[in-house]
C-alpha cells in the first residue's frame, strides 16, 4: 500500500511512535510548504492512501478527480471544511477523522496558550528585536513593558483562553474576560473578572487575547470598532484564526496605533510563503508560522490518532468514517 503523509513542515510525523505501525508499506512524507493545488496531486498520485496533517491544504473537486487511485484519507482534525466531501464521496474515497473536539478536555495546559504567552512575552520585551541587534554587535536599546498589574483580556473562555488566563493571574494581572454567556458563566466560576460591557472589554485592556473558534458564527466578530477602542499602547494578540478578525481591519487599526501592536500566529490564508502579507511588513507586528499546536507530544496525538485510523482500514475495520455510505457501496 503506498501512502502518502503531506504538509508536515517540521519532519514530525518519522519522529512519532505511530510511524513504525506502517512498517511494509511504502510511506512517502512530504514537508514543503506551498499553496498550489496542483502540487497536491503531484505528490499524492498514485497513493492509495493520505494523511493530512490538520486543515493545511484544501481538497477541492478538481484535485479529487485526478486522484483516481485514492481510495482513503486520514484526517488529523476534526475539522474537516478543507475538504469537499461529496466529491470525495463521489470517487469512493473515505475519510476518517476525529470527533470535533476530541483529546483529553480535562488537561488544564493547552500549547496554544503557551505559544500566546511566548507571543506576548516576545512583544512586551521586544525579544526578537534585541536578540537580532545583539547578533548584529549592539547592546539594549529597548524599555519593555511589565505584566504585573496590566489588563489582561481573554475574549473566549473555554479550553485554551482558560488556560491563558490562568498564566496572567499567576503573572500578577487583572484578567477580565468577554464572550457568550456560557464562556463569562465559566470565567466567573473559576473567579474570574467579566467586562461590564463589550466596550469597556476593548477600550481598558493592556492586552487582549483573542480564543475563539473559527466558523462561521465568529467571522469577523473583532470589528474595525473593537479595534479603534483599544489603548495606543495595547497589545492585541491572535493565535486562534485569522478570519475571526474583520478582513484588512488590523493591518489599518495598526496604522491607525490603535492598537499599537499585536503579536500574530494565524493568517487569512496559509501557509504564507515568501514573506507575501502586510503584517509581516510591519515594526509593530510580532508573527509566528501557525505554532500553536506544534510540538512533538501534539504531534504525537494527532498523527497518532490519523494512524490508528488508517490502520484500521487497512484491517478491513474502519473507525470514525464520516462518510460511511463509501463503505456501504463496497459491501
Amino acid at each position: 500500500m503506498k501512502i502518502a503523509v503531506i504538509h508536515d513542515y517540521a519532519d514530525a510525523f518519522r519522529r512519532t511512535r505511530a510511524y513504525p505501525k506502517l512498517k511494509g508499506h511504502e510511506v512517502v512524507v512530504h514537508t514543503d510548504a506551498y499553496t498550489d493545488p496542483a502540487r497536491v496531486v503531484e505528490q499524492v498520485a498514485g497513493c492509495d492512501a493520505l494523511v493530512l496533517t490538520q486543515q493545511r491544504v484544501s481538497l477541492t473537486r478538481p484535485v479529487i478527480e485526478r486522484l483516481p487511485q485514492l481510495k482513503f484519507i486520514s484526517q488529523t482534525g476534526g475539522n474537516v471544511y478543507h475538504l469537499d466531501v461529496a466529491a470525495c464521496t463521489e470517487h469512493g474515497i473515505a475519510i476518517a477523522a476525529p470527533s470535533r473536539g476530541a483529546g483529553d478536555s480535562k488537561n488544564p495546559y493547552s500549547t496554544t496558550a503557551e505559544l500566546a504567552w511566548g507571543l506576548i512575552l516576545a512583544s512586551l520585551r521586544h525579544i526578537p528585536f534585541e536578540v537580532e541587534r545583539l547578533k548584529q554587535g549592539h547592546w539594549q536599546s529597548t524599555a519593555g513593558t511589565r505584566l504585573y498589574g496590566r489588563t489582561l483580556g481573554i475574549y473566549a473562555f473555554g479550553h485554551i483562553g482558560a488556560a491563558a488566563a490562568r498564566v496572567g493571574r499567576a503573572f500578577g494581572m487583572k484578567v477580565v474576560c468577554w464572550g457568550r454567556e456560557g464562556s463569562t458563566a465559566r470565567a466567573k466560576a473559576e473567579g474570574f473578572e467579566v467586562a461590564p460591557s463589550r466596550e469597556a472589554f476593548f477600550e481598558n485592556a493592556d492586552i487582549v487575547s483573542l480564543h475563539l473558534l473559527g466558523g462561521k458564527e465568529t467571522r469577523g466578530i473583532v470589528t474595525a470598532a473593537d479595534l479603534a477602542r483599544m489603548k495606543p499602547s495595547a497589545l492585541l494578540v491572535n493565535t486562534s484564526r485569522a478570519p475571526i478578525i474583520a478582513e484588512g481591519a488590523l493591518v489599518a487599526a495598526l496604522e491607525k496605533g490603535r492598537p499599537g501592536f499585536a503579536a500574530i500566529d494565524v493568517y487569512e490564508s496559509e501557509p504564507v510563503v515568501g514573506a507575501a502579507h502586510p503584517l509581516l511588513k510591519m515594526k509593530n507586528v510580532v508573527c509566528t508560522p501557525h505554532l500553536g499546536y506544534c510540538e512533538q507530544e501534539s504531534y504525537e496525538s494527532i498523527y497518532g490518532g490519523a494512524v490508528t485510523r488508517l490502520v484500521a482500514w487497512l484491517e478491513g475495520k474502519p473507525v470514525d468514517v464520516i462518510n460511511p455510505e463509501v463503505l456501504a457501496r463496497k459491501r
